[in-house]
């Protein structure tokens, strides 16, 4: 009795790999084994680095606040710390926006919190 394999599903399933790898060098968008290994791969640093992205953002938002706090004679930590002593919840996405883009709105947030 010959084996049983499912060729159709075989092909589509190596299809997609296929166009998964599409712009990878050499044998790494040719070679089946190959090209499973480093869609594979990819698509692990793409899962981590949609995590990672979040902090990296968060990480320029705090360095843009800081830089225009210190510009109008304060820190990122007591800006921070005086905006929730006195219940204003602007987050930090928003607050490095305006101070990129709108300077005098952000020094009279500043002022208003003291």
């Amino acid at each position: 009795m010959p084996r049983s394999v499912n060729k159709v599903a075989a092909h589509h399933k190596k299809k997609k790999y296929f166009k998964l790898a599409k712009g990878y060098w050499g044998a790494r968008s040719k070679v089946w084994t190959i090209v499973r290994d480093h869609v594979e791969k990819g698509l692990q640093y793409a899962y981590r680095d949609r995590r990672n992205k979040k902090r990296t953002f968060r990480s320029l938002w705090i360095v843009r606040i800081n830089a225009a706090a210190r510009l109008n004679g304060t820190t990122y930590s007591r800006l921070m710390h005086k905006l929730h002593v006195n219940n204003i919840t602007i987050n930090r996405k928003v607050l490095a926006d305006i101070a990129m883009n709108h300077p005098e709105a952000f020094a009279a947030i500043v002022k208003q919190v003291g």
